[in-house]
């Protein structure tokens, strides 16, 4: 098992435009795509393809070799990945208000990338609806959460849990007195 390749291309890729200064739009329109796919390449919503990756590589002006340099390809020799909680990584998605990432775990398996992260919505959360190149199970831990997919909606309490295609518009919405927390696991389409 190989843990977390995309997520530090993701994050590099939007570690970089942010420290150049340049703006989703600036980045979209050189590169030929829209705003909201590097934001989803950016957010680790999808996998971008070899050219539109070399493409963003290009336009951000970066040596392709000094770039991969900083990804960690070692395979790690072991069957088991074993994490302790204060390794989680925060993360930012979009544009969310409330909305509190910390990823568990990032791996591939047999060339289906998996995505584990713990979500807290706080008490007015929001955002607007999202897609995301994916499958996602969610298991709400704390809290209850009504959840918006396509003109559906579902609320969860504690314990229940949802798995639905994520190519389709989607979004969470904190309903209780508190927090909520939930479990995610993403899981990306092959490309």
């Amino acid at each position: 098992m190989q843990e977390d390749i995309i997520i530090q291309i993701s994050n590099r890729l939007k570690e970089v435009r942010t420290q150049k200064n340049v703006t989703l739009q600036e980045l979209a329109d050189k590169v030929g795509v829209t705003k909201g796919l590097i934001s989803q390449i950016e957010n680790s919503r999808t996998i971008p393809s070899l050219p539109v990756l070399m493409n963003i590589i290009r336009e951000l002006k970066l040596d392709l070799n000094g770039f991969f340099d900083t990804i960690d390809f070692e395979k790690k020799p072991s069957n088991v990945i074993f994490k302790k909680n204060s390794n989680y990584q925060p993360f930012e998605k979009e544009n969310a208000k409330g909305f509190l990432y910390q990823r568990i775990l990032s791996t591939s398996i047999d060339d289906h990338h998996v995505d584990i992260v713990m979500l807290r919505l706080q008490k007015n959360a929001r955002r607007a609806m999202v897609k995301t190149e994916a499958y996602e199970y969610k298991y709400l831990i704390s809290g209850t959460v009504e959840y918006s997919i396509g003109k559906e909606k579902h609320v969860l309490e504690a314990g229940d849990s949802i798995f639905f295609d994520a190519r389709q518009l989607h979004n969470p919405k904190n309903i209780g007195d508190g927090d909520a927390l939930m479990l995610v696991v993403y899981f990306f389409l092959s490309k």
